[in-house]
């Protein structure tokens, strides 16, 4: 499985690459809650963050294997994925 290291490296890839692409706040806000765990105010530490579990396995899913990458990929695969996200909903709506 990928280290927690690897799903924070994720989580701050992931963040940088959003901050500067304003176009992508709205699906990434939006991504970013459906990933969120329920009752997430009712549990350490008290974050709206995603559960390390969640995304490890969502790396492994993504990059395969243990789900190590490198992780100078982790911020454009999130901005492909996050433009992919939006032409698709835009496009069944």
């Amino acid at each position: 499985m990928a280290t927690p290291s690897s799903a924070t490296r994720l989580l701050i890839a992931a963040a940088g690459a959003v901050l500067v692409r304003p176009r992508l706040w709205p699906v990434a806000i939006v991504t970013w809650f459906r990933m969120v765990p329920a009752r997430w105010w009712s549990k350490a530490p008290f974050l709206p963050v995603p559960a390390n579990s969640f995304l490890e396995f969502r790396l492994v899913t993504m990059y395969g294997g243990k789900g190590a990458a490198d992780p100078s990929l982790h911020g454009a695969d999130i901005v492909a994925w996050l433009d992919w996200c939006k032409k698709w909903k835009s496009e069944t709506v």
